[in-house]
């Protein structure tokens, strides 16, 4: 037996991941188990938890593997504020004793945080690194359902690296092009994250939701300005528009000052109609460089299958485009795409590049649906309920299938606690939030009254596998709520005159389609296709749902509220239900109804989480 663990830590998204003789065992966050939002912090648990799947301590572990090269950052960043310099003096002495003190030398700093795990570790050799768009790259390609592939890499940056092309053989994969910082599609998206006054590394995908609002109007400006774009889809940053190469912001005045109105303050300033153009100019240009990108690498290499993973991959607006667009005849997308997929990565490339190792194709993938994380059992689940003195039913497994189908076509909000938590940013079945996507009001209340969080965001759809071309213009499995298409022409509703001339949020409140919960105004949908093979229960439960109602498809929202991780424990689950709107809580088989609980268990969860 060979055992691998891949750690990704130390920028935002901390993961741990697990692979035993090429398979992936497990994979989780930090943020779940400590209950920061992105932590960036060494994963002390995530690392305790995918060893206990193993049933490992860390001194059995064979490697360890690190995805990244610190020495390559350090390098990046010397020379960077050597090229702005004095510009960027101020976040050079922020930053450096940091790097000095920790970062610069991490291999004694891993060693030193691994050995709290198991004090008989002492083999500091068995430390090794990766290069961060290699441990992406590795990420995509291995675990895909393709003998071959394309593997287009795109984030913010790695040790110099914004975007790279690889093309993976079998167990061979080799990086081909890239593009260097501070060049950078990710750092661009986040550049207007930040204007639009969202949190960098967080509400990249909020400015994904809001450009539907809006008319891409400044689009011309931004290509005429901040972005060169060649025919085949490389760029350059114009950078004296920008901050994020030696300061502490994104974006400078010059930058303001090109749109003609200051960064958003996100506590005191509302969103405008300005704000929702912007963020669909931004949006228009990431998915044309993104196609010019995909084009000419199809052109050039002649391979049919495309992988994509870094954190710009999550944009599933731009994905649909690309297979809208047929320039692949297959697409496969690493459900962890951003930084915590880097950890998995790291560990299989290590097998199959460093070790030599073969590897063999499922014609589905290797993530297992991405129910990579920790479940819980029948005996932990009640003493979990009964600690925290919930009052709740055990139910068959058809008697709860029935009834939550039943509660859902009675417009009730359901949190829905099953199996293995995912691994990535999206719930898909888990730790979900579900509800009946027939209903007219579900988007506003989900939004206000359960998520706590801004009313434009949309909510995706989970659909049968065997039914997504029944309610939407796609043909294709979306397992991991990565890819954009439109609701059906037979399930939309036209738009009157007056309606379409309506501006922004005033959009909203306009039934478009049959299923309006998950219909965006643009009539699109973030779609996940649920598989019988990799999620039963739930694929069950949608099933009995459209033996009830004809609809083959639900709500589903990640199971937390704004500012909040994903749940991960009964615990976690618990509490987000007596702090929220939720009707009913459904784990594994246990279900808890809020009107039957204790009054004085309710939380007040509004202030609970730091907002993004």
């Amino acid at each position: 037996m060979n055992s691998i663990l891949g750690i990704s830590a130390f920028y935002h998204d901390s993961a741990a991941a697990l692979v035993v003789d090429g398979k992936i065992i497990a994979a989780a966050q930090e943020e779940r188990f400590s209950r920061i939002k992105h932590d960036p912090k060494y994963p002390f648990n995530a690392v305790k938890y995918v060893l206990s799947e193993a049933n490992l301590s860390l001194s059995d572990i064979d490697h360890i593997v690190f995805f990244e090269k610190p020495f390559l950052k350090f390098e990046r960043l010397l020379e960077t504020y050597l090229a702005f310099a004095p510009r960027g003096f101020k976040s050079f002495s922020t930053s450096m004793p940091i790097w000095l003190k920790e970062k610069l030398f991490q291999k004694k700093f891993l060693f030193d945080k691994l050995k709290l795990h198991d004090e008989k570790f002492n083999d500091i050799e068995k430390i090794s690194f990766s290069e961060h768009h290699f441990s992406h790259a590795a990420s995509a390609f291995y675990p895909s359902p393709f003998e071959e592939a394309v593997v287009l890499t795109l984030d913010g940056v790695g040790e110099w690296a914004t975007t790279t092309v690889a093309v993976g053989k079998g167990k061979d994969l080799e990086i081909l092009k890239e593009i260097h910082f501070p060049h950078s599609l990710g750092l661009l998206y986040s550049a207007f994250t930040y204007y639009t006054g969202f949190k960098v590394n967080s509400g990249e995908y909020k400015v994904m939701g809001l450009a539907p609002y809006g008319k891409p109007i400044y689009k011309d400006l931004i290509v005429d300005k901040l972005i060169k774009i060649k025919d085949d889809g490389s760029f350059k940053l114009d950078m004296k528009y920008f901050n994020y190469a030696t300061g502490l912001t994104m974006t400078n005045q010059k930058f303001s000052e090109l749109f003609g109105h200051p960064v958003r303050n996100s506590e005191n300033d509302r969103l405008t109609q300005f704000h929702m153009d912007i963020a669909s100019s931004v949006q228009a240009v990431t998915e044309e460089i993104v196609l010019k990108l995909t084009h000419s690498i199809g052109k050039e290499y002649k391979i049919k299958n495309l992988c994509l993973a870094g954190g710009v991959a999550l944009n599933c607006v731009a994905n649909g485009k690309i297979l809208k667009n047929k320039i692949f005849e297959n697409i496969w997308i690493q459900p962890a795409a951003g930084d915590a997929g880097g950890s998995l990565g790291a560990a299989l490339a290590f097998w199959h590049k460093e070790l030599d190792k073969e590897r063999s194709v499922n014609k589905n993938d290797q993530m297992k649906g991405a129910y990579l994380g920790p479940s819980f059992n029948d005996d932990q689940i009640e003493k979990e309920l009964k600690a925290v003195k919930a009052e709740y039913k055990k139910l068959s497994n058809e008697d709860l299938i029935n009834t939550v189908a039943q509660e859902l076509a009675k417009e009730k909000t359901i949190g829905w606690f099953q199996g293995r938590m995912e691994f990535g940013p999206r719930a898909l079945g888990g730790r979900s939030i579900i509800a009946d996507p027939r209903s007219e009001k579900m988007q506003k209340e989900l939004n206000l009254k359960v998520k706590f969080r801004e009313s434009f965001r949309p909510f995706a759809p989970s659909v049968l596998k065997e039914d997504v071309s029944d309610w939407f213009d796609l043909n294709s499995n979306s397992p991991y709520m990565l890819l954009v298409a439109d609701v059906k022409k037979d399930k939309q509703i036209s738009m009157t005159d007056e309606q379409k001339n309506l501006f922004g949020i005033d959009k909203l409140n306009i039934k478009r389609s049959s299923i309006p919960a998950v219909t965006h105004v643009d009539y699109s949908a973030r779609i996940q296709t649920v598989h019988q093979e990799t999620n039963p229960k739930y694929h069950k439960l949608i099933s009995k749902f459209k033996e009830i109602t004809g609809c083959s498809v639900v709500v589903n929202t990640s199971f937390n509220v704004r500012g909040e991780p994903i749940v991960c424990s009964i615990k976690d689950a618990f509490n987000c239900f007596m702090g929220t709107n939720l009707d009913i809580l459904v784990c594994e088989n246990f279900i808890l109804y809020k009107d039957q609980q204790d009054k004085s268990l309710k939380k007040d969860y509004k202030k609970e989480f730091e907002l993004d």
